[in-house]
This record gives structure tokens, sequence and C-alpha cells, in this order.
């Protein structure tokens, strides 16, 4: 298959099923935000960076480590090797999901109480930690197949988590409705378990079909642990410390919004409105560009040294405008429409001013996506991670310094503040790196 070829067929399933995802979850997001509290849908995306960090510690380095090998052996024609990398990655995830399960569920109140502020966390912390061992299955799993090329599972697996998670959620809520227990949040967080459960029957079902390739030497996993480790464990780092620093940035904005002024029930529910509401909304066109960015990390990968001198600057370059133009497009759209959206859709009028001033972010968000994952094609991990880094502590001032004298605007501010960085930091890179 052409480079051509393969992005664009790639990149269409990729948001074909993430558009459809995007409006399920858009729905699904309508759904919680009228059937629960603001306060409750706050508590229930406290749990995201726990959750989220502990997935970066097991999961989410392997994966990408995974399908850059596979891609690389995959272009010389070592099917076996490649499969013995996806054996590895199975055998390390999994004891590393296990092990972070027991953990998470064994530390759950010391975590919510100390950490999290908030002990009401506890039993939904407990109950997704069972998701972890599953979304490990599902991320190895979906790895092998981008690093071949293949893009159908990664796609099809998406869409029916998404589904999975969505019917469970609303049968539990329809059965709690009919007696005498008010419907908790916690049926958002059984929703996540079903449908990562649900996604690994899928891969498992969909590697039995594969098989293992015919090979006249089949190279055992264990071969395959230590390169794999070298590969994922900078990227595991990197993600590992982005994701403390995001969890901390996600913790302290609550307790920031109390600095200011707000009461706990209040910062929590204005916290639910922001992550739960608003963000979603401006992330919601990046079904395409995180499609794009999907893509290019495993051509890039897979590109021989002279292609990269003079195919990758002429891609780039579509890449961007496409990224840039779609960004300003939906600037424009946000800005006009962020008022019917909040009041007649969301029926939640603090909604408005939040997605008013995050549409300035959009083509710098969407172009930082697709750069990022170039760089990582690249094999500049490491300078992507100090990138993150960077930008990461300018929103985290933002959330010590500006948060307690502006209230949430401030953090809105300096979230503007960090992607702006980020995208000059890349095309400096990438300017470099072409020279």
């Amino acid at each position: 298959m052409s480079q051509k070829h393969f992005l664009l067929k790639g990149t269409f399933i990729l948001t074909v099923v993430g558009i459809l995802t995007r409006v399920m979850g858009f729905f699904y997001r309508i759904f919680l935000s009228r059937s629960f509290p603001a306060e409750e849908i706050g508590l229930y995306q406290l749990i995201f960076p726990v959750y989220t960090l502990a997935y970066a510690a097991t999961s989410a380095g392997i994966e990408t480590a995974l399908a850059r090998l596979v891609a690389a052996s995959s272009a010389k024609k070592q099917s076996a090797k490649a499969y013995s990398y996806l054996k590895a990655a199975l055998l390390c995830s999994l004891f590393l999901s296990i092990c972070c399960l027991f953990l998470l569920q064994k530390n759950a109140v010391f975590l919510t109480t100390v950490i999290l502020g908030d002990p009401r966390c506890a039993s939904l912390i407990f109950l997704i930690a069972y998701a972890l061992p599953f979304a490990a299955l599902h991320s190895c799993s979906c790895g092998y197949f981008l690093g071949l090329k293949q893009i159908r599972l990664p796609a099809l697996s998406q869409l029916f988590e998404q589904l999975v998670r969505i019917f469970f959620v609303i049968f539990l809520y329809t059965a709690d409705a009919h007696t005498a227990f008010t419907p908790s949040v916690a049926i958002a967080v059984l929703g996540i378990v079903g449908g990562e459960i649900a996604a690994a029957f899928l891969c498992i079902h969909k590697l039995r079909i594969a098989g293992q390739p015919l090979s006249p030497h089949r190279e055992p996993a264990l071969s395959a642990v230590p390169p794999l480790l070298f590969s994922a464990l900078p990227l595991t780092a990197s993600r590992v410390l982005l994701n403390l620093f995001q969890s901390l940035e996600a913790i302290s904005i609550p307790l920031a919004l109390q600095k200011y002024g707000m009461s706990i029930s209040a910062s929590l529910s204005t916290y639910g409105i922001l992550t739960g509401i608003a963000l979603p909304c401006i992330l919601f066109p990046s079904a395409l560009t995180n499609s794009i960015s999907t893509m290019l990390l495993p051509e890039v990968a897979s590109m021989p040294d002279a292609q990269k001198k003079h195919a990758l600057p002429q891609l780039l370059r579509k890449v961007i405008f496409f990224c840039l133009f779609l960004g300003f497009a939906c600037l424009l759209f946000f800005f006009t429409a962020s008022g019917f959206i909040s009041r007649r859709i969301f029926h939640t009028p603090e909604a408005g001013n939040y997605i008013l001033t995050l549409a300035f972010i959009c083509p710098f968000l969407y172009s930082n996506t697709a750069l990022i994952s170039v760089l990582n094609g690249l094999d500049l991990a490491g300078k992507t991670f100090l990138i993150n880094l960077f930008t990461l502590a300018v929103r985290i001032c933002g959330v010590l310094f500006l948060i307690p004298q502006f209230g949430i605007l401030g953090y809105l501010w300096a979230l503007l503040a960090s992607q702006l960085l980020t995208f000059g930091c890349c095309m400096f890179l990438l300017i470099k790196q072409g020279r």
C-alpha cells in the first residue's frame, strides 16, 4: 500500500469512527449532565487523573513502543519478530496493570482523602481499577495492529467500547430509577469498566483469528522483552511524569477555586462543567486530527532515512495547513455558537463563557497532536516530553497563581498560553530536524 493511500484510508476509517464515538459521547455527556448533579459529575471527573496516571504507567508507553517496533519489523518483513513483540507487550502490560489494580484498591481511601481531598471518591477509584487489565489488553492489541498498518481493529474496538459503555450505563440508570435507590454516578464508572471488558474480549477474538505468522523459527516472547522495555521505558517514564503533573493540575483546580472564594460544592460544580462539558465540546472536532496523528506515527517510523528528508517535509506542510484550517474554522464556530450550545443543548449557561474562551486554543490544539506524533515517530520522544513538561508547568502556574486571583478564567488563559508554546516548540524542532 502506498504512503498516500495508507494515510488517506487509515485517516478516513479512524475519522469516521472517531466522529461516531464523539457524537455518541456528546449525547452521553448530555445524558450525564441531566441525570446527575454537577457536583457528582465533578467527583466523577476528579478520579480520572488517578486512572490516567495508572494507565500511563501500565499501558500507554508500551502501546506506543509496540506500534513503532512492529512497524519497523513489518517493514523488514519480520512478521514473527513483530508477533513476539506483541506477546512481550501483553506479558509486561498485564503484569503491571494487575499490580496497579491491587495498589489502587488497597490505597483508595488514602488517595482520595490525602491527595484528591474528597473521600467520596474512594468507591469510584475502587471500581475503576478493575478496568486496568482489560485496558492493557485492548491497548497492546491496538498498538500491534497499528504497527502492521491494519486500522480496522483499533477503529472497531474504539467504537465497540463506546457503545457498550453508553448502553451499559443507560441500562443501569434505568434499572436503578425503577427502584427505591437514587442512581449514583458510580454507574458511569461501571460503564467504563464494562466498555473495556467488551473491547478486550473483541481484541482477544481478533488476535485468535489472526494467529501467529508462519515462520521456520518462532521467536519466544521473553527474547523480545529487553528491546521492548528499552523502547517503552523512556516513553512510559515520560507519560507517568506528565500524567503526574496533569493529575496535580487537575486536583489543584478545585482547591484553587476554593481559594478564589468558592465553596467545595461550587468548586466541584465548576470543575465538572469545565472538564465534563466545555472541554469535550472543544475536543469534539479533534476526532479528525487525532486520526491523522495516529496514522502519522507508524508511517514516519517506517520511512527510510532518505525518504524522511524529501517526503516528510511535504507531508508535514499539508498536515499543518489542514489542522490550522480546521482549527480556525472551529474557532469561528465555537465563538458564535457557545451560547446556544451551553443554554439549549446542555442547559448549563455557565459553560458558554468557558467554551468561548477555549475556542481560541483550537488551531494550536488540533495542530499539536499531529506535530507531537511526528516527533515521536522520528524517535524524539525525549524532546516531546520536555516540551510537554514545560507547557504543563505553565498550566500549573496558572492554577496556583491565576485561579486564586481571576477564577477559572485564569486557568483558561494559562491553557491558551501552553498550547501556543507547544506549537512554537514543535515547529522549531521540526524545522531544525529538516535542515
